[in-house]
C-alpha cells in the first residue's frame, strides 16, 4: 500500500512538472502565428502566469521591510501590470493597427500580455535569489539601514531592468515574426505609452520596497498627491545642483549628435561594402 501511494505521488509530481515545463516553454518560445487566433484558454493561462510570477517576485521585494509588506507587494505588482495593460489597451490597439498593420486590438493586447508573462517567469525564477538577498541584508532597524535600503533598491532595479530588456527583445521578435511592417516603431510606441502610465501607477501604489523610516502600509496617505515625473525632476534638480535645464540640454545635444552619427554611418555602409 505504501509503495502504491509512493508511486502515485511520484506520477502526480512528474505530471505536474511536465505541465509546468510545457507552459513555460510556450511562454518563452511562442509561435507568432498564435497571435492571429489565440484561444481563450491560452489567454487566461498567460494572465495566470503574469499574476503568479509577479506575485512571487513581489513578495521578495517587500519581504526585507516586513513579511506584511511582502504580502502587500505580492498583490500590488500584478495589479500594476494589469492596470497598465487595461487602461492603455485602447491606445495600444490603435498604435498596433497604425504602425504594424497586421495587429488589431486583441492581437496587440495578447502580444503585450505575452511580454509581461515572459518577464513574470524570469522574475519568479530569480525569487529564490532575491529572497536570500532580503534574508541576509541588514534589518530595517540596523544602524546602516538607509545604506542597506539603497543597495537593496538598486539591486532590484538592475534585475528588473535586465528582465525588461530581455522581454522587450522577446516582444520585438514576436512582432517581427507575426508579419506586417513597423515592428520596431510599434514596440517603441508601446513602451513609451506603457512606461508613462505604468510609472504613474507605480507612484500611486507605492511603497514597494518600504523605507525603513516609514511605517508599513499598503498605500501612502498622500498617494494621489504629485506625480512620478515631478518626483524624478525634483531628484534630478537636487543631483544637478539647480542646473537641471542645462544638463537636459547637454544630454539632448549629445543624443542628437549620436543619432546623426549613426544615420550617416548607416548611409555610408553600402558604399563601404561595395569597395
Amino acid at each position: 500500500m505504501a509503495q502504491w501511494a509512493r508511486s502515485l505521488t511520484m506520477q502526480a509530481a512528474t505530471t505536474t512538472i511536465n505541465r509546468i515545463t510545457h507552459v513555460l516553454d510556450r511562454v518563452l518560445r511562442p509561435d507568432p502565428v498564435w497571435l492571429r487566433d489565440l484561444p481563450l484558454s491560452k489567454a487566461l493561462g498567460l494572465l495566470g502566469v503574469v499574476v503568479m510570477g509577479f506575485a512571487i517576485y513581489g513578495f521578495t521585494v517587500g519581504a526585507w521591510r516586513a513579511p506584511e509588506m511582502g504580502g502587500y507587494v505580492a498583490v500590488k505588482m500584478p495589479m500594476l501590470v494589469l492596470l497598465t495593460l487595461g487602461c492603455n489597451a485602447l491606445l495600444n490597439g490603435l498604435l498596433g493597427m497604425l504602425l504594424h498593420g497586421s495587429l488589431g486590438f486583441r492581437q496587440s493586447l495578447m502580444a503585450l500580455l505575452w511580454a509581461f508573462a515572459t518577464a513574470a517567469v524570469l522574475l519568479a525564477s530569480l525569487a529564490p535569489v532575491t529572497l536570500g538577498l532580503a534574508w541576509n541584508a541588514p534589518t530595517p532597524d540596523a544602524p546602516n539601514a538607509a545604506t542597506a535600503h539603497a543597495g537593496y533598491l538598486l539591486s532590484h532595479t538592475v534585475l528588473i531592468a535586465a528582465v525588461g530588456i530581455f522581454s522587450n527583445i522577446h516582444l520585438h521578435r514576436l512582432l517581427h515574426g507575426s508579419g506586417g511592417k513597423g515592428s520596431l516603431p510599434t514596440l517603441i510606441a508601446w513602451l513609451a505609452g506603457n512606461g508613462l502610465l505604468g510609472s504613474q501607477f507605480s507612484w500611486i501604489l507605492r511603497p514597494f520596497f518600504g523605507s525603513p523610516q516609514l511605517e508599513v502600509a499598503f498605500m501612502r496617505e498622500d498617494a494621489f498627491e504629485g506625480t512620478f515625473h515631478e518626483a524624478v525632476w525634483r531628484s534630478f534638480g537636487r543631483v544637478s545642483r539647480g542646473y537641471e535645464y542645462e544638463v537636459v540640454g547637454l544630454l539632448f545635444f549629445i543624443a542628437l549628435l549620436l543619432v546623426m552619427f549613426l544615420t550617416k554611418s548607416k548611409k555610408n555602409l553600402p558604399n563601404k561594402i561595395q569597395l
